[in-house]
């Protein structure tokens, strides 16, 4: 249901929970084909700010406790959530992630595990890494800045997204895993750093790297079916 309920959630959230928040670089996102979008996690705001700010349905991994919660947790597997629990080995989650992106579409990280309470990302877990490498598909890093955010603290947010990242010369492995979480969080916390900028620049118009500011964007529903070597502005992971 998500085509249609950012109709809804995208403007409520970029103008009233964190009015003027805006998104850089939207045009690095594929258009086509699956992918997994690796995201920082700093507040309560970023799930339904990086859905909003994303040109493309993203299908969520979420923590299994907030999905239990009545009218809630339906609410945001209607839109495209789905549980993973935390803290143990969820092969049926990923299994799901695994054919989401298998079938063409993009899957939703926080590649943390959890909410990073120091306002700076933390260290990324191998997770997502192991998806894209299993399926062959890009990594979409996104950086957010939301930190201080909370509903008495409705302040603009920034979402910057960086170019697709090809992991396949990794090793399919705990070592290319891992190794691909450390390019992963090398580039997140750069795109973190571009965002808190552009905040305390007064979110320009384009960053310095000619990423141009975005709001919302709301493109019809598809099905998507395209493979993997369909999406196109790819940047090799160097091994």
């Amino acid at each position: 249901m998500w085509p249609w309920a950012r109709h809804l959630v995208a403007p409520a959230t970029t103008a009233w929970l964190a009015p003027s928040s805006c998104g850089y670089g939207l045009e690095r996102v594929p258009e086509l084909g699956g992918g997994v979008v690796a995201a920082n996690h700093l507040s309560a705001i970023d799930p339904p700010l990086v859905g909003a700010l994303s040109p493309r349905t993203l299908y969520f991994m979420a923590k299994a406790e907030l999905l239990e919660l009545p009218v809630v947790g339906d609410v945001l597997m209607w839109t495209g959530a789905f549980p993973v629990r935390r803290g143990e080995g969820d092969r049926d989650s990923l299994r799901l992630a695994r054919e989401i992106a298998r079938d063409g579409h993009m899957v939703g990280v926080f590649v943390e595990g959890t909410r990073q309470k120091l306002g700076y990302p933390g260290e990324v877990l191998p997770g997502a890494m192991m998806i894209a490498l299993q399926e062959g598909v890009p990594i979409v890093p996104c950086g957010v800045y939301s930190f201080g955010w909370s509903r008495r603290n409705r302040m603009p947010c920034a979402v910057v997204w960086g170019e697709p990242m090809d992991l396949g010369a990794m090793p399919k492995s705990g070592r290319g895993y891992r190794r691909a979480a450390e390019l992963v969080g090398d580039e997140l916390r750069h795109l973190w750093r571009q965002a808190g900028e552009a905040i305390a620049a007064g979110l320009p118009e384009a960053l310095p790297d000619g990423a141009r500011r975005s709001g919302p964007v709301y493109p019809p529903f598809r099905t998507v079916t395209a493979t993997p070597s369909s999406s196109t502005s790819v940047k090799k992971a160097a091994a």
